[in-house]
């Protein structure tokens, strides 16, 4: 039933994820990190804002592109939920972490001011070869992605390959502009798909 693909893509990508070992999120984490590296210059005081992993849930281990934000002097922010919406908040060596309800380490401070991020690079379950992502089902992204300038650079970084097309994308869904993947990047600006492989 087409109303229901991508809560059968969530699941298997949930499935096939929880499947990898820890040697294989590594392996990939450094693959999609070097990926990132060949395609994206950072220079000081960009603004960043990226996700701290779920290690639970096996997700891609940004902090290679935190460590390394930092020493490039980049302004690295990461998201906290408040009343079920993202905020952005700085993130430095020194911020005080906490666990939240969904046992998700974010920072224990609620200061977030206006930023004009040059990235955001997000989390994601899959993406597919026209932009579109599916997250775990709340819409949080989407919702962050409203509230940033469009003209911000809005990044999935994944594991699997998009082979499989999400024809139930709806209006209220906002597409990636670069998806970038073990072996390549794709790139959605522009119209025609672009890949680096």
């Amino acid at each position: 039933m087409l109303s229901s693909l991508k809560s059968e893509l969530r699941k298997k990508y949930l499935k096939e994820r929880k499947a990898m070992s820890s040697e294989d999120v590594a392996f990939l984490s450094e693959k999609i990190f070097n990926q990132y590296l060949l395609q994206f210059n950072v220079s000081e005081n960009q603004n960043i804002h990226i996700f701290l992993p779920i290690s639970a849930k096996n997700e891609i281990n940004t902090h290679l592109w935190i460590d390394y934000f930092w020493k490039k002097n980049v302004n690295v922010f990461i998201p906290k939920m408040v009343d079920n919406e993202i905020i952005s908040i700085a993130y430095k060596p020194d911020t005080e972490l906490a666990l939240n309800s969904w046992g998700i380490l974010e920072p224990v401070s609620n200061i977030a001011k206006a930023v004009d991020f040059d990235q955001v690079i997000t989390p994601l379950l899959y993406a597919d070869r026209q932009g579109n992502r599916i997250g775990y089902g709340k819409g949080f992204y989407d919702r962050f992605f409203s509230s940033v300038k469009k003209s911000v650079l809005k990044i999935g970084i994944n594991y699997f390959a998009p082979d499989e097309l999400i024809q139930d994308a709806d209006k209220f869904d906002i597409k990636l502009d670069y998806l970038v993947l073990p072996d390549g990047m794709l790139s959605f600006l522009g119209g025609p798909l672009n890949s680096t492989k």
